[in-house]
């Protein structure tokens, strides 16, 4: 059977739709009016899709080395995970769901399918979206799937064409589907009625099948007029728009096992509602809205590993804007402790958990947050040059004045934040900012992961690396040994002060060592000490 989907046009899928999304992405906001009238759907939707079309690209980057192109089931599963981890909001997960349930069927061996696989993958996609809501609503994201679905499904009926050209009959009926079923949730829900609006979600989805549909007929579809007219609200009783429900968003990943995840299921929807929780095969999204966020947190620990765990409180959309700061700090930081540290100094944070780098909307996203007329962005990693590079250009675009910062490392984000001064001039205090990251070599303690060749020899799997300023300098078989020779080594040259930022399994009698060495070694040399939290390296060191 010919595969129409594959690995390049998947990849131009994702791209096609982070561009719709991000071209309609204010105007979803502004239609946002269920389940919590807090105008972020569209941006939502843009970062779930963002971090699929990064997971597709990673597998692309794979295969740079080589002849070989990814197979199409490894694409396909890479954009479903990457929107799993990166799925943001109700509408987010449930998308990260639909894109789950395609790639089972994409991702499966053409001969275990009968008939045209696209509306098979958009029919299961619609069925596990749907299961995973704990209590499912019409003239929603909901909705608009099933009749993209069901429009496939009747070509799939009549045609039973299997190749290429059921595959794009059947993506022109799902869109024309999801068109009458978006237009049709005014009168399904009494709060879009009266707002005179569709689904936010539906109409998000309609973009991202409109991007499949372009991928697979080379022609865009006709984009669906975003102002809608005004219906009679039904008789049904209207659900919650504002105010009146939880008080709280809590979202997390989650590694458990089916039995736990059950039970979490039956735990949350007894704490709150918009309960959503999506995945499979060990790793989970959960998405809750709850006015006790951290029962919601806890019952994720009874059930296994919760991590990247973000709450919002709903109170601050229903709030008056704020007056726009002159200026701020955005920071990506390394661990929950740094970011602690580097909000009680003022800066708006972005964590970087282990192996999941933020995203140029992410970044965005922060900015927005610092609500500021003036933004100095710390990256705080050499490999988000390119991603800050495209945060601040976009948020330039939006009126806001960006500094960016080619910070290196988190030592150096906490260096420059250290002689922040709002009250100066924005060039002066960015020069000033830029000269104290500049001024501070950084390193970090790192275990080798396997057998490899380094500028300082081979290194074995289990040996401790001692990495300045990026490379190789020092590799140890004990991490307080190997950062003492690491310490050496810089303060060589000099330094008045030695910042360590250590991983939440260091013991402390680490830094005891450590703050032990320098003062015995280097008089005149000032130590401090920091609880990183789980970050991706034990130990990190500043010297300025």
């Amino acid at each position: 059977m010919p595969q129409i989907l594959d690995a390049a046009a998947v990849r131009s899928w994702c791209s096609l739709a982070l561009e719709a999304l991000g071209r309609e992405r204010e105007e979803i906001d502004a239609i946002n009016v269920y389940p919590i009238a807090d105008g972020d759907t569209g941006t939502n939707l843009y970062l779930t899709v963002e971090s699929a079309a990064g997971a597709v690209e990673a597998v692309f980057a794979a295969h740079e080395t080589g002849a070989s192109v990814p197979a199409p089931a490894d694409a396909v599963r890479a954009m479903a995970h990457g929107a799993l981890i990166g799925a943001r909001g109700n509408s987010g997960t449930i998308l990260a769901q639909l894109l789950r349930g395609m790639a089972e069927v994409l991702a499966a061996p053409a001969a275990d399918e009968d008939g045209n696989r696209l509306a098979h993958a958009l029919r299961r996609a619609a069925e596990l979206a749907r299961e995973a809501v704990a209590h499912p609503v019409e003239g929603t994201i909901l909705s608009v799937a099933g009749a993209a679905a069901d429009a496939a499904g009747a070509v799939d009926r009549t045609a039973r064409d299997g190749g290429p050209a059921g595959d794009v009959a059947a993506v022109r009926a799902a869109y024309a589907g999801a068109c009458a079923a978006l237009d049709a949730t005014p009168g399904q829900l009494a709060v879009l009625g009266r707002a005179g609006v569709v689904d936010a979600g539906g109409r998000g989805l309609l973009a991202v099948l409109g991007a499949l549909a372009h991928t697979l007929t080379g022609e865009a579809p006709a984009v669906f007029p975003m102002s809608h007219r005004r219906y009679e609200a039904p008789a049904a009783s209207e659900p919650r728009a504002t105010g009146d429900g939880p008080a709280f968003e809590v979202i997390y990943l989650l590694e458990a096992d089916d039995r736990a995840v059950a039970r979490l299921r039956e735990r949350l929807d007894g704490l709150g509602d918009s309960l959503v929780v999506v995945g499979g095969d060990g790793l989970w999204n959960v998405h809750v809205h709850v006015d006790d966020a951290g029962a919601a947190v806890e019952a994720g620990v009874e059930a296994g590993r919760p991590y990247r765990i973000r709450i919002s409180h709903f109170d601050a959309a229903a709030e008056p804007p704020k007056e726009q700061a002159q200026r701020a700090v955005v920071a990506v930081v390394p661990g929950e402790g740094l970011a602690g540290l580097c909000a009680e100094a003022g800066a708006t944070t972005v964590l970087a958990r282990p192996g999941e780098p933020p995203a140029s909307g992410e970044l965005v996203e922060a900015i927005r947050r610092a609500h500021a007329r003036e933004v100095v962005l710390l990256p705080n990693d050499a490999a988000l040059r390119h991603t800050a590079a495209a945060a601040a250009e976009q948020a330039r675009t939006e009126g806001v004045r960006v500094a960016l910062i080619p910070t290196r490392a988190a030592v150096q984000g906490i260096a420059a934040l250290a002689v922040h001064q709002p009250e100066r001039h924005f060039d002066e205090d960015v020069v000033a900012m830029t000269s104290a990251a500049g001024a501070t070599r950084y390193a970090e303690l790192a275990f080798a992961e396997r057998q490899s060749w380094t500028s300082v020899g081979i290194c074995q799997a289990g040996d401790v690396l001692g990495l300045i300023d990026g490379d190789v300098a020092v590799i140890g078989a004990d991490l307080a040994a190997t950062a003492e020779a690491v310490l050496s080594r810089m303060l060589a040259a000099g330094g008045e002060l030695v910042t360590l930022v250590l991983g939440e399994d260091l013991p402390e009698t680490l830094a005891d060592r450590l703050e032990r060495y320098v003062r015995d070694g280097y008089l005149a040399v000032d130590t401090v000490v920091y609880r990183g939290g789980r970050q991706s390296v034990p130990l990190l060191v500043g010297v300025e």
